[in-house]
């Protein structure tokens, strides 16, 4: 009898920390990725603000801008036209 007590006390100790750890795990933001790049040139006028793709993705460096209109879109660093706009935005926050 007193094997069954410390056997469910222990279930439902690990079964209330299990769930504390499951809560902590959603406030961690899932990475940033772009998976297409936009190969035209984009405006610096028409975009609000951008920013750096997460260094965990697996399609390679990108760079996010986000367009006044609220859209967004992927560019890659390799793209000429990229590194000049960038001097001309402002990073997103």
């Amino acid at each position: 009898m007193k094997l069954i007590t410390v056997a469910l006390v222990c279930l439902l100790v690990a079964g209330m920390w299990l769930q504390d750890a499951d809560s902590k795990s959603l406030l961690v933001q899932a990475p940033r990725c772009c998976f297409k790049f936009v190969k035209r040139f984009i405006h610096p006028s028409t975009v609000h603000c951008y920013r750096h793709s997460s260094s965990s993705c697996s399609h390679g460096q990108g760079i996010i801008f986000k367009m006044k209109r609220g859209r967004e879109a992927c560019a890659s660093l390799k793209e000429w036209w990229v590194s000049g706009s960038l001097s001309k935005l402002e990073y997103c926050k």
